[in-house]
């Protein structure tokens, strides 16, 4: 079916007190294990393209842009596109040709008033185009391998009062809350701050969103959602159940050369582990 709006999806979600999974995707086999996870549960997916991984693929995003739509058109539930974690305002111009529907821009690394610039001149110019626009306030931590910041750290979590103001003024659509997750987290151990969700949620007009949320257990996920989180991030999930099946194979047939024979088991297991979450989220029905 033909591509969907991430903005669509996250609205449908809001309303049906779910939330949207969106997942990064790396290679074609993350492109088509995400899809088959999404049809199996039966509800729509946002496929998810970071800075990071453009940067991975030569610096060139239509590669697996290109890829992600072709699959996208294919699939049997609705498919959203978006770019995530986005800092180059080169590649966020190459949003719309690409066919993306929304971008998150990451300026959260800059002081407060830098953020907010930044974000403002984002936001206009990718209202201009069409685009549903994500930013993030507080630090959520963990990328391009920093570690984590302590829980009490300032910056380590979104502040309610600060986030009304910056949504208000840089006009963002979504807002991604620093709220206890970790990017890149390899263990399912992160609590979260569900009364701070709570009070984001009661304190913004704007759907909040999760990043670093394969490092949360299916119990703090369920309750994140229901304190008012409507789309949720997972990469390094993938990327788990990718390599720990393919180790798996090439331990048991060391005499394996043909990549089809490993890919094709590490993707299967990327499909069942995205299935796995799109089910603990709630995920509306396609």
């Amino acid at each position: 079916m033909p591509l969907v709006t991430t903005g669509e999806l996250v609205t449908r979600a809001t309303a049906a007190h779910s939330a949207v999974p969106a997942f990064n995707i790396i290679t074609l086999e993350h492109v088509e294990a995400v899809i088959a996870g999404a049809e199996a549960a039966r509800a729509p997916v946002v496929l998810q393209v970071s800075e990071n991984a453009v940067k991975f693929r030569y610096g060139r995003l239509l590669p697996l842009a290109r890829a992600a739509v072709a699959a996208a058109e294919r699939a049997s539930v609705p498919v959203a596109l978006h770019l995530d974690h986005v800092q180059s305002d080169d590649l966020l111009r190459q949003a719309v040709t690409a066919g993306f529907s929304s971008v998150m821009y990451d300026a959260a690394r800059l002081p407060y008033l830098d953020n907010l610039a930044a974000t403002r001149a984002a936001a206009d110019w990718a209202h201009s185009q069409g685009l549903w626009i994500e930013a993030e306030l507080g630090q959520v931590g963990g990328k391009t391998g920093e570690p984590p910041l302590d829980a009490h750290a300032p910056g380590a979590r979104t502040d309610p009062v600060e986030a009304g103001a910056f949504v208000a003024d840089s006009g963002v659509d979504a807002l991604a809350v620093a709220v206890g997750s970790t990017h890149a987290m390899t263990t399912r151990t992160a609590t979260l701050d569900h009364a701070l969700i709570k009070r984001l949620s009661a304190a913004l007009d704007v759907p909040l969103v999760l990043h670093g949320s394969s490092g949360v257990p299916d119990d703090e996920l369920t309750a994140a959602v229901a304190g008012g989180i409507a789309k949720v991030n997972v990469g390094t999930a993938l990327n788990l159940a990718m390599t720990g099946a393919i180790r798996d194979f090439l331990a048991a047939h060391p005499e394996a050369v043909d990549s089809r024979k490993y890919l094709s088991v590490g993707r299967e297991a990327m499909a069942e582990a995205a299935r796995r979450i799109i089910q603990v989220l709630g995920g509306t029905s396609a």
